[in-house]
């Protein structure tokens, strides 16, 4: 069974910086395209083709690690602010142990300045005395278990300042990992616009009409019904969403990647699914291509690089690469590495 753990949000910038860094991507591809052909001049147009598939795939599988480190750098980033929090009412909390230290220390002090027994013997009232002499003991007792808890509470303000610190450093790292897998996105869309770009116009025409196998219209889903309820809720997700474009690290609702779309659609069904479309193919019960039903998740290539969702009689809707729309296309159209039933 899958998690169906609260689907994570990563603040209201999100969407904004996706869009940004998609807009980034699509003006590398433009200014890359304005330069002369990328295809070798002994290419054939079958050979640019197979060339663009290959840097689509590479740049799925890029896209997918800057999913991965950005969703891990999301969530460094609350455990950062969670670690700060405790760090400053760790800090109120000391303080006040202190202040009552000190006025423990104070009374102690105005009361017992003498030595005990010159005191008793000085005394007008020793009855008196022996009472405030039996507070005082009391006072000191209390004072060392006072003392005892600040000292504990300062080590574990001290262990939790060095692992604010660590977080700090594990999320600066895994920013620097968003970067670089976004620049490599970038590189292998550009190179890819590049290489379509040299192609004529009858040739890119038909590169967008095979690619994937990829289909006009509504295909017959055949009768088979869906898993369960929340998996029905999903594939209504995923009909709604056909015809909007491939954005490269999105997750809805106005575009999507490939995992972000399978996220989306569960995540109207009131289901958490990762956000990678590796982690993806283990958020639930896998089961055999020949026993798929609508809803069920079918992850391709060896390393689960694309994802999409089963419908019913050999058809899957996802978001195949940019400048293609999500849309049906056969189960086939790449080899299956597993299905998965959420």
């Amino acid at each position: 069974m899958g998690s169906h753990r609260r689907l994570a949000q990563s603040g209201p910038d999100r969407s904004t910086r996706v869009t940004v860094l998609s807009a980034a991507a699509a003006t590398a591809a433009a200014a890359l395209a304005a330069t002369p052909a990328g295809a070798a001049p002994q290419d054939t147009p079958a050979t640019t083709k197979a060339k663009v598939d290959r840097l689509f795939e590479q740049a799925e599988k890029a896209t997918e690690a800057y999913n991965k480190a950005d969703e891990r750098a999301d969530t460094l980033r609350g455990q950062v602010e969670r670690a700060k929090d405790s760090v400053a009412r760790g800090q109120e909390r000391i303080n006040t142990m202190r202040g009552a230290l000190g006025s423990l220390a104070g009374a102690q002090y105005r009361s017992g300045g003498i030595d005990p027994s010159l005191a008793l013997m000085l005394s007008s009232d020793p009855d008196g005395y022996l009472d405030t002499a039996a507070a005082l003991d009391r006072i000191s007792a209390r004072q060392a278990g006072e003392l005892t808890d600040l000292q504990r509470a300062q080590r574990s303000l001290a262990q939790e300042r060095t692992e604010a610190g660590r977080k700090l450093s594990e999320l600066e790292k895994s920013r620097t990992a968003v970067a670089r897998h976004k620049r490599s996105v970038e590189h292998k869309l550009a190179k890819a616009r590049k290489l379509l770009n040299s192609l004529s116009s009858q040739d890119r025409e038909e590169y967008d009409r095979t690619s994937r196998a990829g289909r006009d219209g509504m295909p017959d889903l055949g009768s088979a019904g869906p898993s369960s309820a929340r998996a029905a809720a999903a594939i209504a997700a995923a009909r709604s969403a056909i015809g909007k474009p491939y954005v490269w690290g999105a997750n809805g609702p106005s575009g999507f990647d490939c995992s972000g779309l399978m996220q989306w659609s569960y995540a109207q069904a009131g289901v958490g699914l990762p956000r990678t479309s590796q982690a993806q193919r283990h958020a639930g019960r896998q089961v055999p291509l020949a026993q798929a039903q609508p809803g069920d998740l079918v992850a391709y290539r060896d390393d689960a690089s694309h994802i999409g969702m089963y419908m019913g009689n050999g058809q899957v809707v996802h978001a195949p690469y940019p400048g293609a729309p999500v849309r049906y296309d056969p189960v086939g159209m790449m080899p299956v590495s597993s299905v998965t039933r959420i």
